[in-house]
């Protein structure tokens, strides 16, 4: 129960600046003065004792993974080296095409968008909105703007989020014409 407290705990402490205005505002563009910091420090705490006690399961594992991203103070500053480790991790206890899919996030900035976009593209997510988004940033960054084009289109069309749907709009019509 610790973990999923913990992990509760460091999900709302984003809260207030998860959305602007009607849009969703993903982790590497929040405002991080604006965690609730308390929230945060309890949130750590409990993970810490959850790794200490035993052997960390699921929510253990997602509380960890938010504890690092919320630990650094900048985007840049994010230990993605971490981040990979503890999917590694929770790949083991909960060997799902999702836990895959986020963990090759944290592979495209170690690896590169490449390497990760390999890893996406062998996962039989192409129902899921997140899998779409994924490869349309991947295809982004490495300047296929044509295909991130028909990803983001894909990612729009497969959420029913009004916030994601504003957010991957923005996105799209910010690419490159080709």
């Amino acid at each position: 129960m610790a973990g999923l407290l913990a992990l509760m705990l460091l999900v709302e402490s984003r809260r207030d600046v998860r959305i602007a205005g009607d849009e969703l505002v993903p982790l590497h563009e929040q405002d991080r003065g604006g965690w609730d910091r308390a929230l945060i420090a309890e949130g750590h705490d409990l993970v810490r004792e959850c790794l200490r006690a035993n052997r960390p399961g699921q929510y253990q594992l997602l509380a960890a993974i938010n504890a690092v991203h919320t630990d650094a103070t900048a985007h840049a500053d994010t230990d993605w080296g971490q981040i990979a480790t503890l999917y590694d991790q929770l790949y083991a206890v909960s060997p799902t095409p999702v836990v895959a899919l986020n963990r090759a996030i944290a592979v495209a900035e170690l690896d590169g968008p490449e390497v990760a976009l390999a890893e996406v593209d062998r996962l039989q997510l192409t129902t899921y909105h997140a899998w779409h988004a994924t490869r349309a940033d991947l295809l982004r960054r490495l300047g296929r703007s044509a295909d991130a084009r028909e990803a983001y289109d894909a990612a729009v069309a497969a959420t029913d989020n009004d916030a994601e749907r504003a957010y991957l709009t923005r996105r799209r019509g910010s690419l490159a014409r080709t």
